[in-house]
């Protein structure tokens, strides 16, 4: 799954972005049980679960910003070639650097004037009084519009190399095209996070829950589009897990090799049936390597 660069640091993206949502979403139970407690909030037992979910939650808007990225560069620059060791020191500089270092200004900007956290109903930043919260709103919505634009970008040029005129039969309509694409990368690109605009300029309950109930399931989102529906991880489980239950029991060695074998025949139907091949017949050898590479991040 990981032999090339490019899937290699697609994973990379996927597992950062699922730990940063991870520990932000544990910091924000956490805030929201002290809330719940006292009123009004203890900036002593509130300010170190505020720093965390804002660094956190900054942590996965950049690396969905990385992903982004790194499709970007292997759409548009299909000659230019940068090393592993490279993109990765890259990678966690923006991914990790970035948002400890907006983090720690926040928290020295306003923090003396004890206007770092809201006084009231919740542990988060502050509004009314410090326009702190701006340290969070705008990185988050200065990156759900890149990835936007990147998702526009990748959709055109696939559109524009003839998809329709390489994949399977029903495939071929450019709206299914579109459809899937938009399926597997909205949650990996936080485009959902959007909605954040509604919640801030309106007070209607239904934006509200939308919001919420769309961000609240990126994880789920991450893992179907962004993991389960990849056909090597689905090739690899095919593979892998018969063999594991062949290794434990000798009694069910026969049951768990054709169980493999179908197991592998089947995936292997899905992916020849799922797999965009979006390379034109006359570029170059460089060049097709390259695009092929970066659809796979979209569609292993």
């Amino acid at each position: 799954m990981t032999r090339n660069d490019t899937s290699y640091m697609r994973h990379v993206s996927i597992v950062n972005i699922a730990v940063s949502l991870l520990i932000a979403n544990i910091c924000f139970i956490i805030g929201a049980a002290v809330a719940e407690q006292e009123q009004p909030t203890s900036v002593g037992r509130c300010s170190p679960a505020v720093f965390f979910m804002h660094f956190f939650y900054l942590a996965l808007f950049f690396w969905m910003l990385i992903s982004a990225l790194l499709l970007f560069y292997r759409t548009v620059m299909v000659f230019s070639q940068m090393s592993r060791a490279r993109m990765m020191v890259i990678a966690f500089i923006v991914g990790y650097g970035a948002p400890l270092l907006i983090a720690v200004i926040t928290v020295a900007s306003t923090a003396g004037h004890e206007k770092y956290i809201t006084k009231q109903l919740a542990c988060w930043l502050n509004w009314n009084e410090s326009r702190a919260l701006l340290a969070f709103v705008i990185p988050a919505l200065t990156i759900v519009a890149i990835n936007l634009v990147v998702l526009i970008v990748v959709l055109y040029k696939m559109l524009r190399r003839g998809v329709g005129a390489t994949t399977q039969p029903d495939e071929k309509h450019a709206l299914v095209v579109i459809a899937r694409c938009v399926a597997i990368l909205t949650p990996i690109f936080g485009l959902t996070w959007g909605f954040g605009i509604g919640t801030m300029v309106s007070r209607n309950e239904g934006i509200h829950v939308v919001f919420a109930l769309l961000n609240s399931l990126q994880g789920l989102f991450i893992l179907v589009f962004g993991t389960l529906l990849d056909s090597k991880v689905r090739e690899s489980l095919a593979v892998k897990l018969p063999l594991q239950n062949l290794s434990s029991s000798r009694t069910q060695s026969t049951s768990a090799g054709s169980s493999s074998t179908s197991g592998v025949n089947f995936f292997q139907r899905m992916r020849r049936r799922n797999v965009y091949n979006v390379s034109e017949a006359n570029t170059s050898s460089a060049v097709t390597n390259s695009s092929n590479s970066s659809y796979a991040i979209i569609n292993s």
